[in-house]
């Protein structure tokens, strides 16, 4: 295979089968499902195509288990089969009727495709969107699929995520259970986009998403940017400004044109958003949300998606988070490890037989009610202690706010000192890696838990960290970071990490790199950025005034983490993260997509000394 084929390849194996475990070599597909293709007409006259397994067994009905995918719900033709199927091996093996379909405008099916469709509240006529073409899938499956029992329940992870979320606004009856996993809630907070700034290493992904295709297809009629570069970091610090990327996606990359059109978060982006739409319809069906806790691409979504629903709703809603990437929890690795860092054995495997299994089995196949098989309010992983916990609310009610102030020689303590200040020069030329392992990927992941060493010893990133704890101290829900801050000049980007720093006597991982050491590791436990024109409003930036002291507030996502006794907790600050994020010019422009080269300006940003970081900490 030529590279471009491989990774198209790869891509697409990643994308429609990263949510089925490995199981038995010897379990055979076709020996045990029947497999039939449909097109299913929506209520516009548009044919969606549509994948039915069901088992042979017909000696009981089985419920619907459905994902719709933007990815592809290959191999095509009824004489072809995956090599598994469904959420899990568990959930396959017991007997379940799995549906798979191309959403509107991708692959196999027709219409025209739009990213993160807008649902319409109050649909008049042929007027479609996700979840109409949910419900009328729906519809299709429990009045024409044999041995159906009418229950059905949906399921994905990632973009297949978004539309699990979305058929709970569909408000079919016969949906009874649904599973949104690293679910996509908004792409101004998640993917391509984190709290304004433009995730720049997800921008080969603009490919895969930006092209539409003619009509119906089996053949990708997408195509990826070829590079002249494998070193990332200087392949975009070549291509800054942002706008000479243009080279590579043109006009036709509708995806593209659009990030380039809406800088901010306006009425195109607010109406693609799902969350908002959660308290819109009353959702019945139950709803287990899943997500990793060390996601790089969708964090934002799964928790925003499960605090949402638990606000808005009465529905039996339940939250797992491991200590997983994006979508490690469908595989079956004995070890679990994110990029050096290891958490333990079987944790995925555990979850799909002792979690994923058990819910959709009460809510498809059981009788739906009583708590003898229904799961904890929150199910979460201690990334510190490695261990499940198990919350009757979460945030935990019984979790106090703990604050930290940023002061002077590196020192995190209780009382804030208002005149203090620390200053660093953030230089565009020269911008604060995200990693030292950065590689050309599709998008990055790793370097969630990377170690931060390296970026705790250049001078354009701040320090700030305790004692070494006398204690273990966990910290369970969301982080928020205070910063009073200043400029020279008019525009700041601002990245602030929570890190966990091993004792020097800490023993190396079979994961860990052979260059690393694990002695007094910086392992980075959560990281967030702002865009500082964003930070009074995500509708109306505005620039800084040089020198003026400014308020900038960063909502971190949740942790569920121990930093043990003899580890310390570190904070970073730091206005680069590249090529993660693209580049500020820290010259205020209307749309930093057209900024121009002379925009970007080297600045010296202050952090004053009643700068905090909040956190909540769950007392022994």
């Amino acid at each position: 295979m030529k590279t471009k084929s491989l990774y198209y390849f790869f891509l697409i194996v990643f994308f429609s089968v990263c949510n089925l475990s490995a199981q038995d070599e010897d379990y055979q597909i076709k020996e045990h499902y029947d497999k039939q293709e449909v097109d299913i007409e929506m209520r516009d006259g548009i044919k969606l195509h549509t994948t039915i397994y069901s088992p042979k067994d017909k000696s009981q009905k089985y419920p619907i288990i459905m994902q719709r995918t933007p990815y592809s719900s290959r191999p095509y033709g009824e004489d072809q089969f995956r090599s598994k199927v469904g959420p899990n091996e568990f959930l396959m093996k017991e007997g379940n009727i799995i549906v798979y379909q191309d959403v509107r405008g991708r692959w196999m099916s027709e219409g025209i495709y739009d990213n993160m469709r807008a649902f319409i509240p109050n649909k008049k006529g042929k007027e479609i969107d996700e979840a109409s073409d949910t419900y009328d899938t729906i519809e299709w499956l429990v009045n024409n699929v044999d041995n159906n029992n009418a229950r059905v329940g949906t399921w994905g992870i990632s973009y297949p995520g978004f539309y699990a979320t979305y058929s709970l606004l569909s408000e079919h009856p016969a949906l009874k259970a649904a599973s949104p996993q690293a679910s996509i809630a908004d792409f101004f907070f998640d993917d391509f986009h984190h709290n304004g700034a433009y995730m720049l290493s997800y921008w080969r992904a603009m490919a895969l998403f930006g092209y539409q295709q003619d009509g119906p297809t089996d053949k990708a009629w997408f195509k990826f940017p070829d590079l002249e570069s494998k070193d990332q970091y200087q392949f975009f610090l070549d291509h800054t400004p942002i706008s000479q990327l243009d080279e590579y996606y043109k006009e036709d990359n509708i995806f593209w044109e659009q990030f380039k059109d809406h800088p901010n978060y306006d009425e195109f982006w607010q109406k693609r958003g799902i969350i908002q739409h959660l308290s819109k319809v009353k959702i019945k069906p139950a709803v287990m949300v899943v997500g990793g806790l060390f996601d790089a691409e969708d964090l934002y979504g799964p928790l925003e998606t499960y605090k949402n629903i638990e606000a808005n709703n009465k529905n039996y809603n339940t939250l797992v988070f491991g200590p997983w990437s994006h979508g490690d929890w469908a595989g079956t690795k004995k070890r679990q490890a994110i990029g050096n860092v290891y958490f333990g054995d079987d944790i995925s495997l555990n979850y799909q037989k002792n979690i994923e299994t058990p819910f959709f089995n009460h809510f498809l196949k059981g009788n739906g009610k009583g708590k003898e098989s229904a799961l904890a309010e929150a199910t979460m992983y201690d990334t510190g202690l490695r261990a499940w916990k198990t919350y009757e609310h979460w945030p935990p009610k019984k979790a106090v706010t703990k604050k930290y102030y940023l002061g002077e020689n590196e020192s995190l303590r209780t009382l804030p000192k208002p005149n203090e200040k620390v200053e660093f020069v953030s230089d565009p030329k020269k911008p604060v890696p995200y990693s030292e392992d950065i590689k050309m990927v599709f998008t990055p992941r790793k370097y969630m838990t990377d170690d931060q060493r390296f970026s705790a010893r250049r001078p354009d990133v701040l320090v700030f960290e305790t004692e070494i704890l006398e204690e273990d101290m966990t910290l369970a829900g969301e982080i928020m970071a205070k910063l009073k801050v200043a400029t020279t000049g008019t525009a700041a980007d601002w990245i602030v990490k929570v890190i966990d720093v091993y004792p020097d006597d800490a023993e190396d991982y079979e994961e860990t790199q052979d260059y690393l050491k694990m002695s007094n590791y910086h392992m980075m436990v959560r990281s967030e950025v702002l865009r500082g024109r964003f930070r009074d409003s995500f509708e109306n930036p505005k620039a800084f005034t040089p020198n003026k002291k400014t308020v900038v507030n960063i909502k971190l996502q949740d942790i569920h983490h121990t930093f043990k006794k003899g580890h310390k907790l570190q904070i970073q600050v730091q206005s680069t993260w590249f090529p993660l994020i693209d580049l500020n010019p820290q010259t205020y422009v209307p749309n930093i997509f057209k900024a121009k080269k002379g925009d970007f300006k080297k600045q010296t940003h202050t952090v004053f000394g009643d700068s905090s970081v909040e956190f909540q900490w769950l007392k022994n």
